[in-house]
């Protein structure tokens, strides 16, 4: 499990500048579904990159899911080589984009954004209806599967209240 407190704690006084979607998204917008990891879309403009890398380096990144011992530096140099990285470091699994499918960058998501408190301090999170854009592009089972729940969500928070 992430600690998810820990995580955008170390991002947000990394001045990391990221937008929040996935389960964690889901679940600050009433959703019932578990994750286990933290899935975010980073920016890669200007001191970005340094920042994220110099964020995450006490923390242990290392590619999820590759065999131990593999030679793997989550530095600058790798950030501006790669694009999206499925982490695992001292606080849980974080999932990096630097594009999202169906979303794009942080500067294309930024405009669909609510700045939300989440375990104990502002983050920025996609909204609803992004979020389920988000959902439908990715297209994998679990995604099918929450898509119901979320739509639910929406169609409520749009109804006036009496």
């Amino acid at each position: 499990m992430t600690d998810y407190r820990r995580a955008l704690d170390v991002l947000r006084d990394g001045r990391v500048r990221f937008v929040v979607i996935g389960g964690v998204a889901a679940t600050a917008h009433g959703s019932s579904q578990l994750t286990n990891d933290l899935d975010v879309v980073y920016a890669r403009e200007g001191q970005d990159i340094a920042n994220l890398a110099s964020a995450l380096a006490p923390h242990h990144p290392y590619l999820r899911g590759v065999p131990p011992g593999l030679p793997f530096r989550f530095d600058e140099r790798t950030i501006k080589r790669g694009l999206n990285f499925t982490l695992d470091t001292d606080f849980g699994p974080l999932d990096l984009l630097g594009e999202a499918t169906g979303g794009g960058t942080y500067a294309a998501l930024e405009p669909h954004t609510i700045t939300l408190d989440l375990f104990g301090g502002p983050c920025l999170c996609v909204d609803l209806p992004t979020l389920i854009r988000l959902k439908r592009a990715a297209g994998r089972p679990k995604d099918i599967l929450a898509l119901a729940e979320l739509e639910a969500l929406f169609v409520a928070s749009t109804k006036p209240h009496r």
